[in-house]
Parts: structure tokens; sequence; C-alpha cells
């Protein structure tokens, strides 16, 4: 248990790796996100299924010019993620989402390396991705082949486990031990970035005694507890916000 995000974040250099939960704006650690924020460091890692939004997430990081790599699936509707690579500004590594999801957990199960179909016959296997542009939009760093091995038959590509210096995360209910309980989509990969970080810290909205059958991610996982203000444990962002034509012939209030 820390009693501040800031004490929840000590030990964070410059150039630190860290594995980030959340999916989109879904169960994502607001408060940690905010307090690396504030402890200043530059140069940073990021591993993540995507990063953040324009001004919310990682994209608080990202706009500020504080991460140097991203490991994720997709760039989504970031617009500033999308300017910086193109621009040459960050290194980033796409990867295919199931693989990610598998890459965090067989770094955190020890696990170095797997083949898996998903790639196989594409850039993702076969190398030339960018990594990085140059500022006029040439490849300046491109990926390289990966191993491809027959099983039965078929072609599986190697894909290396992923290993954080810290990993960041968001639960719905915690207990003192970090034994952690995720809420509906907010499930997504909070257990799995959880696994990949030497260091984990979760922020969780509610302190509780937990029944171990209940328990999604076992404290094994989980180094430090910050337990959310009801004020932030409330503060939870809508990505996307779609309204509903009324039904025919339905009058709208004005």
């Amino acid at each position: 248990m820390v009693a501040t995000a800031a004490e929840a974040l000590a030990g964070v250099r410059d150039g630190a790796t860290f594995a980030v939960g959340g999916f989109g704006l879904s169960g994502i650690p607001n408060v940690l996100i905010q307090a690396l924020y504030d402890s200043g460091a530059t140069g940073l890692g990021v591993v993540s299924n995507n990063c953040g939004v324009d001004g919310g997430g990682l994209g608080v990081l990202l706009a500020a010019g504080r991460i140097a790599r991203v490991t994720a699936s997709y760039i989504g509707d970031n617009k500033e993620f999308a300017r910086q690579y193109l621009a040459g500004e960050l290194e980033v590594e796409l990867t295919p989402q199931g693989s990610l999801a598998e890459r965090l957990r067989a770094g955190g199960s020890g696990i170095p390396a797997f083949y898996t179909p998903a790639g196989v016959g594409t850039p993702v296997a076969e190398g030339g991705l960018p990594l990085r542009h140059n500022p006029d939009g040439s490849i300046a760093v491109a990926s390289p082949p990966k191993e491809v091995r027959e099983f039965d038959g078929r072609p599986y590509v190697l894909e290396r486990g992923i290993r954080t210096d810290f990993a960041l995360v968001r639960a719905a209910k915690g207990d003192r031990h970090g034994n952690l309980v995720f809420r509906k989509a907010a499930r997504n990969f909070n257990p799995l970035a959880a696994m990949a970080g030497r260091i984990t810290v979760a922020e969780v909205e509610e302190l509780a005694e937990l029944d171990p059958d209940e328990v999604h991610l076992p404290g094994v996982f989980v180094q430090r507890v910050l337990v959310l203000t009801p004020e932030q444990a409330a503060d939870k962002g809508i990505e996307r916000r779609t309204v509903s034509a009324p039904p025919a012939g339905e009058a709208v209030a004005g």
C-alpha cells in the first residue's frame, strides 16, 4: 500500500519502460498516468493497446513529448500520435492485438518467446514495417524479419515476450495484498499489463476484503497499491459519445 501517487511511482527515471492497462479510455490508470506526467520523466517507452486519445490517457504524455517509443496494436483516432509517428518524432512498433496480449502474458509468465500464426506472410513476419520515419515521410528504421518455423505443415512466426520496468493498471477492487478485481470492459489489457511489469502499480477504486474465487489477478504480480479517492474513482472518460436518433414522429426537446 502506498499513500500517494508520487510514492507509487518511486524509482521512475528517464528512459523507463511501462506496460499500461486499458483500451481507449476504458480501464486506464488516469491517476498514475498524471503522476507519471508530474514526475517529469522523459524518453519513456510505452507498451499499451493504444496510446490514449488526444488530451486523454497516455495522450497527455505523448503531447508533452515525453514518450520515445510505443508498442501498440493500433494508432486509432489519436491525431498527435499519428503526427509524431509520421514526422519521425516517435518510434512505433505495431503488432497484432492478440500477439500483443500474448507477448505481455508470456513475459509475465517467464516465457521468452512463442510461435503464432498471426502475421505470417505479412510485413509483421517478413519485416519492413516502419518503426521510425524520416521527416519527409520516408522510412528511417524498418522492422527486421522474424523467424518463421513450420509445425504440422503450417508456418508460425516467433514473437518475443514483453517485460517492462513498470506496469500501471486500474482495478475496481483490490486488497492490501495486491489481489485485483476488474469491472467488465476494464478487464481488457489490465491483467496482462500487470503481469509484464517488474514493478506493478495498481490504482484501485475500492479497497476490500476479496473472496479468493472472485480475484482476477493474484497479488503476486502487484507490488504497490494506491487507493483512489471517491472523486478519482468516479473520473472516467468516454472516448466516443453517440446519440441515437429519436423514434419517427417523436419531438425532440428544445
